[in-house]
């Protein structure tokens, strides 16, 4: 066992943070020396990089490496440190035993206050990136740092075991990493299936146990976020002097990087975190989410307009709608609440808070439960689903369907909003000039129910508290899902009555 290295770091004096990073290149920015800057800066340092490593890659994978000689890495060291202050040091990739012992020996002679090691071992992919000379003097290394923030790989790798497969037993490799090499360690738990991202920070004095949950997102797009983290650490640390908030704020500003993650289109793969997110955001006109609900709504009048003068609902709020059109919508109305109740629950599976997942899942169970069960008011259950979906039908779903499917959160939701929004808003008008004793009564009065309003009322909120919160593109990509799904209802409501229609539900008024 190695005793932990003792290291009193006050508070940062107020001089911005001077970090620097030694790891490896990531040509595209995500990852890497690249993200380690970025990161750095978004959280209040200035940043410094030695190289260790060309890499070249990109968002879908690493394609080679070029490693220059070890005497080239120690003059970038040496460079800095004859000239540049340094109040903390991250690292990342080392390649091979001679950068190790490189970084080791510039390490002895400059004693930065501050160490950080994120010891890049293992590949997205699960490969392995060091051989095993390399790894065993990365494990040598961590008397060396105050801080290591493997991932799971890395943690098992480190410990010379399986990788965990729970959380609770990598939280037990880390106490033991901690306590063996004496060492504070920050065990990631992005890869294991809990609801929380949870993170821990394993004391290497006194061996206590801390737990950082943050929401979970649910991104695609995590390319360098093991550098981005460290480095973000790193920076922090200096500035508060303590873990415990470093930890915390780093953890916060990673959870809105990964949030905004969607809004960079950066390559073709698993792109990179948003790294300064909140900067732009806080640069762009602020936007409320009553504006963004004021501006779509206005955006679409022409396509409400358009939709109350439609026959269909002027015959449903007269009575004089014939029969057998009804009873083909509600057909075709069938088919499509089959569909939207999985995209829905896409919509549940995708959403970042718990509270949303639960209004989306609940809504999906409406939908396809005491929607369909008005439905057997006039068609045969056993045969409900047995018409063929019309073109207008399929158009609907397949959009809904193409959303989920990119999986973009923010313009699945605004997608399915117009079915819930542009429904209550015309029922409440049509119930408002309805014949009381009408056919279609009891079909409007589930238009205009007061608890229908309530549920509409948090879609609307929960879809424009989350576009005002975007960077203005994603706003823009969120409006014209809306838009279109607006354009979508009102064929849906005009297809009824826009050619003629058999007389059994599964006809189609256009056919192919």
């Amino acid at each position: 066992m190695n005793a932990p290295r003792e290291r009193m770091l006050r508070p940062h004096s107020g001089a911005v943070p001077r970090v620097l990073s030694i790891a490896g290149t990531d040509p595209t920015g995500g990852a890497g020396i690249q993200a380690d800057l970025k990161s750095i800066a978004a959280n209040g340092g200035y940043g410094m990089a030695v190289v260790t490593a060309l890499v070249a890659q990109n968002t879908q994978g690493v394609r080679s490496i070029h490693v220059p000689p070890a005497s080239f890495l120690d003059d970038q060291l040496r460079a800095v440190s004859d000239d540049v202050g340094i109040d903390a040091v991250k690292i990342g990739m080392l390649f091979d035993e001679g950068i190790i012992a490189t970084v080791r020996d510039w390490l002895t002679r400059t004693r930065p206050p501050l160490v950080v090691l994120d010891p890049v071992m293992v590949a997205t992919s699960g490969d392995r990136l060091l051989d095993d000379r390399a790894v065993s003097a990365i494990r040598a290394f961590l008397v060396d740092a105050d801080l290591v923030t493997p991932n799971r790989r890395e943690l098992a790798v480190l410990v010379e075991e399986e990788d965990a497969t729970s959380w609770e037993q990598a939280l037990d490799q880390a106490r033991r990493l901690s306590v063996e090499h004496g060492v504070s360690v920050l065990a990631k738990g992005g890869h294991f299936d809990t609801a929380l991202a949870l993170d821990a920070f394993v004391d290497g004095s006194s061996g206590t146990v801390t737990e950082y949950p943050a929401r979970r997102v649910h991104t695609p797009h995590t390319h360098g976020t093991g550098c981005s983290l460290s480095s973000a650490v790193a920076t922090l640390r200096v500035r508060h002097g303590a873990w415990g908030p470093a930890i915390e704020e780093a953890k916060a500003w990673l959870t809105e990087s990964l949030h905004a993650a969607a809004d960079l289109h950066v390559g073709r793969g698993n792109g990179p975190i948003s790294h300064f997110s909140d900067l732009w955001q806080r640069a762009a006109p602020p936007v409320s989410p009553s504006q963004v609900a004021a501006d779509w709504w206005d955006d679409i009048r022409g396509i409400r307009d358009a939709t109350d003068g439609l026959p269909f609902v002027r015959g449903l709020t007269d009575g004089t709608l014939p029969r057998d059109r009804f009873i083909w919508y509600l057909a075709q109305d069938a088919l499509y609440l089959r569909d939207y109740a999985r995209v829905l629950a896409h919509a549940s599976a995708l959403a970042p808070t718990p509270e949303e997942q639960a209004f989306w899942a609940t809504s999906a169970h409406g939908a396809i439960a005491a929607e369909l069960d008005l439905h057997a008011l006039w068609l045969d259950r056993d045969t409900m689903f047995d018409a063929r979906p019309s073109t207008t039908t399929t158009g609907y779903v397949n959009h809904l369907l193409a959303l989920a499917a990119r999986g973009d959160y923010g313009e699945l939701i605004a997608g399915v909003l117009p079915c819930f929004w542009m429904y209550v808003d015309i029922g409440h008008r049509m119930r408002g000039h309805a014949t009381l004793d009408g056919p279609y009564t009891p079909w409007l009065e589930t238009y205009a129910d007061p608890a229908f309003r309530e549920i509409t009322d948090e879609a609307i909120h929960i879809v424009t508290a989350y576009a005002a919160g975007s960077l203005p593109e994603r706003r823009l990509r969120m409006q014209r899902a809306f838009r279109i799904s607006a354009t979508h209802e009102h064929d849906f409501f005009a297809a009824p009555t826009t050619s003629s229609v058999n007389r059994w539900a599964g006809a189609d008024p256009n056919p192919d």
